[in-house]
């Protein structure tokens, strides 16, 4: 049974596409990620190079038992390793348009810089042509891998 919440498309801070063009990450962290995943048994070929950011706000995910984890990443010459983790969800656009991908979750403890709120999750999947920031969306995970937290809105 998949868990269901309604989030928004925010703006991340662009270095996993690369749209920030910071030297130390050409063409994006993804795409330097991306052979160290595969070597590990994770081909995100199929993916777009870049995440799509969803905040769940009020809401909060709780990371239960990932579909895979990776520890000690040593993707970068120069930066720290990292732990990276990867769930499976699914993206609802507002016209009803449904994607399957995964929840892509650098964990933060091992994370340098660029840490997402709270209540932001980062999802990979195909190029969504005319999705915005701002546009309204649904993720659907899986509460045995990562659980969301449903809290009501104030008011």
């Amino acid at each position: 049974m998949w868990r269901r919440v309604p989030g928004l498309v925010v703006r991340g801070h662009g270095v996993a596409s690369g749209r920030k063009n910071d030297p130390r990450f050409p063409g994006g962290t993804l795409r330097m990620q991306l052979p160290h995943f595969r070597a590990r048994g994770l081909d995100l070929s199929a993916y777009y190079r870049g995440t799509i950011n969803v905040c769940i706000a009020p809401h909060r995910y709780v990371v239960r038992r990932p579909r895979c984890t990776f520890r000690h990443v040593r993707w970068h010459p120069t930066e720290p390793a990292e732990d990276f983790s990867f769930f499976d969800t699914r993206l609802e656009t507002a016209d009803g348009r449904r994607y399957p991908g995964l929840i892509y979750y650098p964990h933060p403890e091992t994370k340098p810089e660029h840490v997402q709120p709270p209540d932001v999750l980062e999802v990979l999947t195909v190029f969504i042509p005319g999705l915005r920031y701002g546009d309204p969306v649904h993720l659907e995970t899986d509460p045995a891998q990562l659980d969301i937290v449903i809290r009501e809105a104030p008011g």
